[in-house]
């Protein structure tokens, strides 16, 4: 049975005192969720917010790490580093990184490779931008960015393996894919998976959405068979709207 998941992504928000004020919130008013339950947070809050949610239901992400192992790389984050932190999750792959940092297929395959290596989960973006939805390229789109950075990857490696599935048009845009239209997609990467990994890989696999997702759609989506969960941006900044799409898994 795959795991259903609401995982945050705080992106460049929060200092370290507001972070941490957060996720003591998030530990008070989030218990016994139907769900797993991930928040990503900037790399200067991870250990602090380890220590916080230490023994609660929440599990910590980075949002992002180096696709170097170690050296002279002044300002880089290594996979091992974010792992001595606490933290069990890294996303990677996320548009924002694709498009503002030039992170290429090659680079996030390192990424990964670094990220298993070191004990960390995975959780990957994939996702297509408006002009190549309207050029009904979506699903072509999605599937080199597997194949371009993650199918390499053994069985066993794999099960280390959360997608997100991110319309990159429905970002921050408030506009939000249809639950069929994200159903629709979200079966097709699964129809991926099961080609590279098998019908049982596929159907363990965890597919999250992401694109303004908020309480009051997420009932509608996770309604749906291959919506596994959602990756949250800004509504993962207020501990009463992350709450209200964690309960949509009531």
């Amino acid at each position: 049975m795959r795991k259903k998941i609401v995982a945050g992504n705080w992106k460049m928000n929060k200092n370290l005192q507001e972070g941490i004020a957060l996720a003591k919130e998030l530990t008070e008013v989030v218990k016994n969720p139907n769900c797993g339950v991930i928040i990503g947070t900037p790399f200067i809050h991870l250990a602090s917010v380890a220590d916080v949610i230490k023994g609660s239901c929440i599990e910590l992400s980075a949002e992002n790490c180096a696709d170097k192992a170690s050296g002279a790389y002044t300002g880089e984050v290594s996979a091992e580093m974010v792992k001595s932190t606490g933290a069990q999750y890294v996303i990677l792959g996320h548009s924002e990184r694709r498009e503002y940092y030039h992170e290429t297929p090659e680079i996030l395959k390192e990424k990964v490779e670094l990220a298993l290596a070191n004990g960390l989960k995975v959780i990957f973006c994939i996702g297509e931008s408006l002009a190549e939805r309207e050029a009904n390229k979506q699903n072509e789109v999605v599937k080199a960015e597997l194949a371009g950075s993650v199918f390499h990857l053994s069985a066993e490696q794999w099960k280390n393996i959360i997608i997100a599935y991110e319309p990159i048009w429905a970002i921050g845009t408030g506009k939000t894919a249809t639950a069929e239209q994200a159903e629709e997609i979200h079966a097709y990467i699964r129809s991926c998976v099961a080609e590279v990994y098998g019908a049982q890989a596929a159907d363990d696999t965890t597919i999250l959405y992401g694109g303004s997702c908020k309480a009051s759609n997420a009932p509608e989506l996770f309604a749906k068979p291959d919506i596994d969960g959602g990756l949250i941006g800004g509504a993962s900044l207020k501990a009463a709207d992350f709450k209200g799409i964690i309960d949509a898994w009531g």
